[in-house]
């Protein structure tokens, strides 16, 4: 130590660290942040889609109110469809792809009733109807992807009847008269082509992405991308799914739709045990 003018002094500390100083600093471990659980999803066989109907029965039986009151608001959309389709019938397919958009959320009130159940709590109407609130976020960007898929596919099919019906837009009788008249098989075939490509892209990204930001709380892009992993990696057992479901609501719309008061809960029901089937559950993370 050097005193100038009385005063101790010491010498100043070095601007510039040593290489090797710097080099262990940077080979110091971050902070750590906590890791996200992976997603793995199951192989599925073509006996579990009639395994998670039965399920979806069993969960109908457990609840009966709660499926009484969402099967009759599924019943007023196919009410509203019906008579959709018989004053505009340009229009059906349009109503029909708002009907696929709301039906899974209408049904997310049905996925909280069976996990409920599977964690040994009592199913709550009014918790199911308000489940959605803490996941906002995710379920608008969600909604926001259906409802473009459904604006397209409407646009799409006003598109072949212009196509096809030059003269102007038929009525119910003249769709059902284009239908079955052979001459006009190449409209039907455009058209059922136009809506299955639409079907296909609203199942594929919503067949478990609601129930899965319903579980996980995950955001809408994970959760679709999910969703379509789960289309690919099991395409014929998702294909059988996807045909059960079209079945069993085309056999429920006789006789005014009434038997969507009981096809629609255990479709919805069934649906949540379809996601736990194919998404591993999140496993706790080791300590």
């Amino acid at each position: 130590m050097v005193c100038r003018g009385g005063m101790p002094y010491l010498p100043a500390p070095p601007t510039h660290l040593p290489i090797f100083a710097i080099a262990a600093m940077s080979t110091q471990p971050a902070t750590e942040r906590p890791s996200v659980p992976a997603i793995t999803l199951n192989s599925l066989r073509f006996a579990d889609p009639f395994c998670w109907l039965r399920k979806g029965v069993q969960d109908v039986v457990a609840a009966p109110g709660i499926a009484l009151f969402y099967g009759a608001c599924f019943w007023g959309m196919a009410l509203m469809l019906g008579w959709v389709f018989r004053t505009r019938p340009e229009y059906a397919m349009s109503l029909a792809s708002g009907c696929l958009l709301v039906g899974p959320f209408l049904a997310m009130g049905l996925y909280d009733t069976s996990r409920r159940r599977e964690t040994g709590q009592a199913p709550d109407l009014g918790q199911s109807i308000t489940c959605w609130d803490s996941h906002m976020g995710s379920m608008g960007m969600l909604v926001l992807v259906l409802v473009v898929l459904e604006l397209l596919w409407g646009r799409a099919s006003l598109v072949v009847f212009a196509v096809f019906f030059n003269t102007g837009m038929p009525s119910t009788t003249g769709v059902m008269a284009a239908i079955f008249n052979p001459q006009n098989w190449g409209f039907v075939g455009v058209y059922l082509a136009v809506g299955g490509v639409f079907a296909a892209l609203v199942f594929s990204t919503s067949v478990v992405s609601i129930p899965m930001i319903l579980d996980r709380d995950t955001d809408a892009l994970t959760a679709g991308i999910t969703s379509m992993r789960v289309v690919l990696e099991n395409t014929a057992v998702m294909l059988l799914w996807g045909l059960l479901i079209t079945l069993i609501v085309a056999a429920s719309l006789w006789l005014w739709g009434a038997g969507l008061l009981l096809a629609g809960p255990v479709l919805g029901h069934a649906s949540w045990h379809a996601y736990r089937a194919a998404v591993n559950p999140v496993q706790p993370m080791a300590v």
